[in-house]
């Protein structure tokens, strides 16, 4: 026979445990930190690309290759 008893300890103690929210808050915290670190290293990629096309466009030809 199946005993309900552990089971609903268990149910219980998961439930009144606070790690696993603090984990999630974290790993939500993580994931905005890692979109803004995304979005600022692509805005800074396409600006230094622009210079350097910039840059390339003022050179004679030949000198950039």
């Amino acid at each position: 026979m199946y005993q309900v008893g552990p089971l609903a300890r268990r149910l219980r103690r998961l439930l009144a445990e606070e790690d696993g929210p603090t984990a999630t808050e974290y790993a939500i915290l993580l994931a905005m930190l890692v979109l803004v670190a995304v979005a600022s290293i692509r805005g800074i990629g396409e600006r230094m690309y622009n210079i350097y096309l910039a840059i390339d466009s003022t050179m004679p030809d030949g000198a950039g290759t």
